[in-house]
């Protein structure tokens, strides 16, 4: 729990009642909240998904919502100006499982999200904070550009699944129910890897996804006012993400092979990175192999394969 929600308990709430009537304390909602807590962890739901479900939580009984009427609950959510549709939901789904814990019945608002394009940076941008970073956040950004991957499966990754002799990484441990993936790493990334203490079995040591976010906007806000450049201020940990998605889509157009890099479960979460930006033209050098010796020598110089005609084999490259 954070701070916050441990000052939760010193105050008392006297306007509120709970299930049985009587009169409930900020200190028996932050315990109800453990017990939400502890009930999906027991039901499989990841870390990330906990922590956040009890921060809002916790939040909303700061804001004064008394979590045991959803009215209640419904006008602290509408009266919170500076939280986006995001964070809104967020706080919907949270209390959605508090609800359910304790065999309440509500009806949620109806808040939606319009579908934004993601803030897709220049790779120069992305490699300015990457080298502005200590050698432990530098690696971790460098993993997330290089992978994908979320920052809450990074901070989970081992040292046994880091690979040495083949360059590979291994995440075993996804998030979102994504399937286990291996990714090709760079010999840069690998020695930046290698070189962090190895003081826990994990690579990045006690790294919560919070504590990686704060450093880096703190960062990012240095970056920014020395480069002069407020698009840095743009960038976030997921920002990695995006940018991995869309350079892998317009170097494979294999919207399948990009669905399975990122470990989506529905490929409408993937198309997305199909209508991004046009980095190429549409025009392209043709080249044709008359055998396998030929065709293998057109893919070294970084062309693709198209078809086969009549024996030969078709080849393209853009110019």
């Amino acid at each position: 729990m954070t701070e916050g929600s441990k000052n939760l308990a010193e105050v008392e709430n006297p306007a509120k009642s709970g299930p049985a009537g009587a009169t409930a304390t900020l200190a028996d909602i932050q315990g109800k909240i453990v017990e939400v807590a502890w009930h999906l962890k027991k039901n499989g739901r990841s870390d990330s998904t906990i922590e956040n479900y009890s921060r809002y939580l916790t939040q909303l009984a700061k804001h004064k919502a008394n979590l045991y009427d959803p009215e209640s609950v419904k006008e602290v959510i509408a009266r919170q100006e500076k939280w986006g549709i995001p964070s809104k939901l967020m706080a919907i789904n949270a209390y959605a499982a508090f609800a359910d814990f304790n065999g309440i019945h509500w009806t949620p608002p109806n808040y939606k999200q319009d579908r934004k394009l993601p803030f897709i940076p220049l790779e120069k941008e992305l490699d300015a904070l990457i080298s502005s970073c200590s050698r432990r956040n530098a690696g971790l950004l460098l993993l997330l550009k290089e992978t994908g991957m979320r920052i809450g499966e990074a901070c989970r990754l081992k040292w046994v699944e880091l690979d040495n002799e083949h360059s590979t990484i291994t995440l075993n441990a996804p998030e979102k129910g994504s399937q286990p993936r291996m990714f090709k790493i760079s010999a840069t990334l690998l020695a930046m890897l290698n070189s962090l203490p190895k003081e826990s079995e994990k690579i990045f040591g006690h790294m919560k996804p919070r504590v990686a976010a704060s450093s880096f906007y703190k960062k990012r806000k240095s970056v920014a006012f020395k480069l002069q450049n407020p698009r840095i201020n743009s960038i976030h940990l997921h920002t990695f993400r995006h940018w991995h998605a869309t350079m892998e889509y317009h170097k494979t157009k294999d919207i399948l092979h990009v669905m399975k890099r990122l470990g989506h479960k529905r490929i409408e979460n993937t198309l997305i990175y199909t209508q991004l930006i046009q980095f190429e033209s549409d025009d392209y050098h043709s080249a044709v192999a008359n055998n396998i010796s030929e065709a293998q020598k057109l893919i070294e110089a970084g062309f693709e394969y198209v078809c086969t005609h009549e024996n030969l084999m078709l080849f393209r490259k853009r110019k």
